[in-house]
């Protein structure tokens, strides 16, 4: 008996295997996580923000947040303190060394990107874009 894959299923395939290898690669090519230079990313964009709401943005869960901002602050990109009318909450911050290296991994990160995309038309990354965002938007609605 033989098993083949849909086209549609096929797509899935294609993502989960290049999701395997974008991540080593951006690392190697940038030295961070996509999900470190996520956080740094969204904390350039803010004075500060508050622990859990910078959680959501990043979407990634509670234990993995603190762990990524304990090694962010002892390399001190980030400065993090507690709220002292609520000590349960935590604001984070992007220090000016953390300002300097999301600039420098930034740098990386285009080249990584335009290397991804190294053949494609402006028509084709637009329309590409356009169908990754449909493809989020379903998921989050399953």
């Amino acid at each position: 008996m033989s098993c083949s894959f849909s086209k549609q299923e096929q797509v899935l395939q294609l993502f989960k295997g290049l999701t395997n290898q974008i991540s080593p690669k951006f690392e190697r090519c940038t030295g961070i996580s996509s999900s470190r230079y996520e956080l740094l990313y969204q904390l350039y964009n803010t004075e500060e923000i508050n622990q859990s709401t910078l959680q959501k943005a990043v979407n990634i869960d509670g234990a993995a947040i603190t762990r990524h901002l304990k090694q962010l602050e002892t390399s001190g990109m980030v400065t993090r303190r507690r709220n002292p009318e609520d000590n349960r909450v935590i604001f984070v911050s992007l220090t000016e060394e953390g300002r300097k290296k999301i600039v420098e991994y930034r740098k990386e990160n285009m080249g990584f990107v335009k290397q991804m995309l190294h053949d494609f038309t402006p028509e084709e990354v637009d329309a590409l874009s356009d169908m990754l965002n449909r493809m989020q938007t379903n998921i989050s609605e399953y």
